[in-house]
């Protein structure tokens, strides 16, 4: 990222960081705020960074960078999500979500936590679920649909008692019991 940089922004990046000790607390002050980005998310937002600004960008633009807009992946904001989440009727598989991060969001908030808890306990919960999915979303990964488990193509009736003590002694018959 650094080389980016300082290939991008050549004598900003000189004048900023003339002190290599300066500049070695600055990439690790940087290193400890985007840690919990994907390296190929850290590159993406540096790379956007670059294209979209003439300045050596702060530590905060470069996280708003990484973080990505995640309504270009079709994703809502973490509290609308929360209230799509919360007001899904039952069962939430069959529910139509505007994306499938919110319901495995929710999923993963547990849905009675949800349910039961007030916003202000439920909503941190889920956005941190949330904003890990979207960030995996934004990285690429494809979420799949809630599966919707399928009927039984044949749904067999239970047997008659006569019709078990039948088959039980034909099982004991073949069996020489």
């Amino acid at each position: 990222m650094f080389a980016l940089f300082r290939i991008n922004y050549h004598n900003q990046y000189y004048k900023a960081y003339s002190d290599g000790a300066v500049l070695g607390q600055i990439k690790k002050l940087w290193l400890e705020s985007l840690q919990r980005f994907e390296p190929d998310t850290i590159r993406r937002g540096a790379r956007e960074v670059i294209e979209t600004s003439e300045y050596l960008p702060t530590l905060n633009k470069m996280m708003v960078a990484c973080q990505g807009d995640p309504r270009k992946h079709g994703l809502k904001d973490p509290h609308a999500a929360y209230v799509e989440a919360c007001q899904a009727p039952s069962p939430k598989t069959t529910f139509a979500w505007s994306h499938p991060a919110v319901y495995y969001a929710g999923r993963a908030s547990d849905w009675y936590f949800l349910s039961s808890s007030t916003e202000r306990a439920a909503f941190p919960v889920f956005e941190q679920h949330y904003k890990r999915l979207c960030e995996r979303v934004i990285n690429g990964e494809e979420l799949a649909a809630p599966d919707t488990p399928a009927l039984p193509e044949n749904i067999e009736t239970p047997l008659s008692r006569e019709e078990n003590q039948l088959r039980m002694q034909a099982l004991r018959d073949s069996l020489d019991l």
